[in-house]
């Protein structure tokens, strides 16, 4: 139990469900009545459906993210990871960013870790892959990116101008066709600037295992955005996995092999492998096994929700399909997340848990500006939209779904000046390491082989000008 007076509800993951179920907590709890702690190795929230339009410089870095102090003023909010969970003792090991570790005691536990990027043994990916799961990657592919037509501009090197302007992009869901739309929108734009540069140099190439791309809004839309893509001079090869990218030499399984500066991961998510050590009953893939109330299987204290969850789909089986889980998207985290706030209130009061049950309301998918797909689900119809109407439904519905009005407002101003004002094609690449032009001024020059140290030349002199 907790040594404060008030139970604590730890909150593992400040994510779109750690957030928003701790907001939820925060407002039905009454005064008093317990701590809301959130521990989460970053101080912000990232909202990763707009992770590829900030990429493109659709909307700004600082607006994707939600800071946690600032919208749960209520919470005790730590910067660090949960390492380990005792459930017997319910105890929670804390590794803070600096400081050794520490025992943080709970008496309700919400276990929202999310997902990471789901990668494979390739030779070459931990190199040169760039993944695009934070906001940090979205920065780094753009500044990545606009190097590269630097560099290509630059160049009379015909090698290194080629491997510049090739873009590999492993992944066609929505993260990859969503990015690679994006990145081919802002190089397509940035060439105009660059003397010796027309899209016509430059190679875009998708990879994707499976047949299809784009598999969450259905097959017809999927070909669509397929045959959209190919038409912008994307080169898409479906049914075929990478197997090697050493030194930016991808080799594909069906023999193709090309040379390239830039190889972006987006070949699908799976639950945070820290998960093994929090003693609680995982899946076959290695998600939390949840009951359709979200609390994980056993327990009475522990609630799980979101990517690393493994949640019955009720919508889903009522209408016939008897093994449905919830899918990891945006749409069933956040209606997970209240209704596990509620659960736990409900939990901590001795009251009934509520089932989770929601039908999907479809999918959107932007491919760059002015283009896209979308599903609207309205009861049994489907509305298929493609194109800028489309376009216009992704940047409506997750305009409204990103959290807090603070942030709503600050994107859809960024939207509204991309209106009337240029897309901007600066490259800060030298925000990865500011320090190195600072390092290279003020590290000491080299001296010669047989000249003194400092201070042994300055004891000489001294002694010299006392013999004097």
């Amino acid at each position: 139990m907790s040594t404060t007076e008030r139970p604590r509800i730890l909150v593992v993951g400040g994510g779109y469900v750690g957030l928003y179920a701790a907001r939820r907590i925060l407002k039905k709890m009454r005064y008093g009545e317990a701590t809301v702690t959130v521990v989460d190795p970053r101080s912000y929230m990232t909202y990763q459906p707009f992770l590829p339009e900030a990429a493109a410089g659709s909307i700004s870095p600082r607006h994707v993210v939600v800071p946690l102090r600032r919208v749960l003023p209520g919470a005790e909010v730590l910067t660090g990871r949960v390492t380990t969970i005792d459930q017997d003792r319910r105890v929670a090991s804390i590794t803070p960013l600096v400081g050794d570790s520490y025992e943080l005691p709970f008496d309700y536990l919400v276990v929202a870790l999310g997902a990471v990027s789901r990668t494979f043994p390739i030779p070459g990916l931990a190199e040169q892959g760039i993944g695009m799961k934070g906001v940090e990657e979205a920065i780094g592919l753009r500044n990545h990116v606009l190097e590269q037509l630097d560099k290509a501009d630059s160049t009379k090197d015909e090698e290194a101008r080629r491997r510049a302007l090739t873009f590999v992009f492993v992944g066609g869901g929505f993260a990859g066709a969503e990015t690679i739309g994006e990145i081919e929108d802002l190089a397509r734009d940035a060439c105009k600037y660059y003397p010796s540069v027309k899209r016509e140099d430059m190679r875009f190439v998708l990879v994707d295992a499976a047949d299809k791309i784009l598999p969450e809004v259905g097959p017809q839309l999927g070909k669509w955005g397929l045959e959209h893509l190919q038409k912008r001079g994307v080169e898409v090869y479906l049914e075929t996995s990478m197997n090697s990218c050493v030194d930016g030499r991808v080799v594909l399984a069906n023999g193709l092999e090309v040379d390239s500066n830039t190889l972006v991961w987006t070949a699908g998510v799976k639950p945070n492998p820290v998960l093994a050590r929090y003693g609680l009953p995982l899946g076959p893939r290695g998600h939390v096994e949840a009951e359709a109330t979200l609390q994980v299987k056993g327990t009475g204290h522990v609630w799980a929700a979101g990517d690393n969850a493994q949640v019955p789909d009720l919508a889903a089986r009522a209408a016939g399909n008897k093994d449905a889980w919830c899918p990891p998207n945006a749409q069933h985290a956040l209606r997970q997340a209240k209704a596990l706030g509620d659960n736990v209130i409900s939990g901590m009061r001795g009251f009934p848990q509520s089932d989770y049950k929601h039908a999907n309301k479809g999918a959107v998918a932007g491919l760059g500006l002015h283009k896209g797909v979308a599903m609207i689900v309205m009861g049994k119809m489907k509305i298929k939209l493609k194109g800028r109407l489309a376009w216009y439904m992704h940047r409506g519905y997750h305009g409204m779904a990103v959290p807090t009005w603070n942030r709503k407002i600050r994107v859809f101003a960024d939207w509204t000046l991309g209106m009337f004002l240029k897309r901007e094609v600066v490259s800060l690449g030298a925000m990865e390491n500011p320090r190195e032009e600072f390092y290279e001024a003020a590290k000491p020059a080299p001296r010669p082989a047989d000249a003194k140290p400092v201070q042994e030349q300055r004891d000489a002199e001294k002694a010299g000008a006392k013999a004097s």
